[in-house]
């Protein structure tokens, strides 16, 4: 495992991307380093460096969320509605409609499950749909000053793409999520991640907002023009994820799916806590109960495999959730058994960053960077780099 930084070097060779950084935990031992630099500029990248992590911040929320549910706060088929009477006239769009106008009433209301599982009908900017067409072009969550409140709200306005259950889309549900979190608690998400999260793992260096010494250790962030083989900055298309709003220093920007920074090692003591559910002192996080649960694949077969795609992409290349399920939070991977599996889980951001876990053999891994449309290849490598190599 010492030769893993000869191994990715490659990558930074290549110059498909200009940092790396990575932290593995086998059993008792720990490994570190990083590659490359900050930036273009070419200023060397050091250990323990901020990132944007985009969706890995969806595995947090989502453990709070089944913390609050194991203290009866929520159920799993509690109805959105109940917390956020805004969705109460919600509506579903017709099969196969053109137009937003083209709706029905629903059959029943997305529930808590449901946003868990990305099968309560909502959408992503970024996705080849009309739902999600019309959340880019009414600017949903690309302010960076707006609360996660006024974005909920503007949400309940537009239909579902699809009734409840019926698919599984990856969508924006986990914000939804999150703003019940804080309807429920009656206090702000950064509050209640510092409380329930962040504090009791010691995860001191993960938030919603950087001081300026912690942003002075900030990864920039590029886009990989394939086409002209190089990275750019990611103002490449409109549409596209990375102009969601993340601001650096704001103290009142919160979100559900996306708008944490963390650094390699912090983000390893939150996959190592989903070996068992413990923090490394003992105190838990999550029964281990319920963290079976959260790691089994919970949508039906028929459902697999899914696959995420940009609007402006009309055939996948290779798909790499091919052996994968969806749990709570998490993919999970049942190439071995469809069900009750203990196998290896996980997820990734937009800008490159990824982790999983195996209980079963004691891994836990992350691996950051900060590039949109990266090489999909480093994950598969760095993944298969340490089987090969434990």
């Amino acid at each position: 495992m010492e030769n893993i930084s000869i191994f990715l070097e490659k990558y930074i060779n290549s110059k498909k991307f200009h940092g790396l950084e990575w932290a593995i935990q086998y059993k008792e031992k720990k490994y570190i380093g990083c590659l490359g630099s900050y930036n273009l500029g070419g200023k060397k990248l050091e250990l323990n460096s901020y990132y944007r992590i985009w969706s890995m911040t969806k595995p947090i929320i989502s453990i709070v969320a089944l913390q609050l549910i194991e203290e009866k706060k929520i159920n799993f088929e509690d109805s959105i509605n109940l917390f956020l009477p805004n969705f109460n006239n919600l509506r579903v769009l017709n099969e196969n409609a053109k137009t937003l106008k083209e709706t029905k009433t629903l059959k029943r209301q997305p529930n808590i499950r449901d946003l868990l599982l990305h099968t309560a009908g909502f959408s992503y900017n970024f996705l080849g749909d009309i739902i999600g067409k019309e959340y880019h072009n009414i600017g949903l969550f690309y302010s960076e000053k707006t609360t996660l409140e006024q974005e909920i709200n503007t949400l309940a306005t537009l239909p579902l793409l699809y009734e409840p259950g019926k698919m599984w889309v990856y969508s924006i549900s986990i914000d939804i999520l999150a703003r019940i979190i804080e309807i429920v608690e009656k206090n702000s998400l950064q509050k209640i991640l510092e409380k329930r999260i962040f504090k009791p793992l010691e995860m001191n260096n993960t938030s919603f907002s950087l001081n300026h010494n912690q942003e002075s250790m900030l990864m920039t962030s590029y886009h990989y023009d394939n086409l002209n083989k190089k990275l750019v900055f990611p103002n490449v298309n409109a549409r596209y994820i990375s102009n969601y709003g993340y601001p650096v220093h704001s103290k009142t920007f919160a979100r559900g799916g996306i708008g944490l920074y963390s650094t390699a090692d912090d983000y390893l003591i939150f996959a190592n806590m989903l070996q068992t559910g413990l923090s490394k002192k003992g105190y838990q996080i999550l029964s281990y109960d319920m963290l079976i649960k959260a790691i089994q694949n919970n949508i039906p077969l028929n459902y697999l495999p899914f696959q995420i795609k940009n609007f402006d992409i009309e055939e996948l290349e290779e798909n790499v959730f091919e052996e994968y399920g969806w749990g709570y939070g998490f993919r999970v991977n049942i190439k071995k058994n469809k069900f009750n599996n203990m196998g290896e889980f996980g997820w990734g951001g937009a800008a490159s960053t990824y982790f999983f876990v195996d209980p079963k053999n004691s891994i836990s891994a992350v691996l950051m960077t900060q590039v949109f449309q990266g090489d999909i290849n480093l994950q598969k490598d760095f993944y298969n780099y340490i089987y090969s190599n434990i």
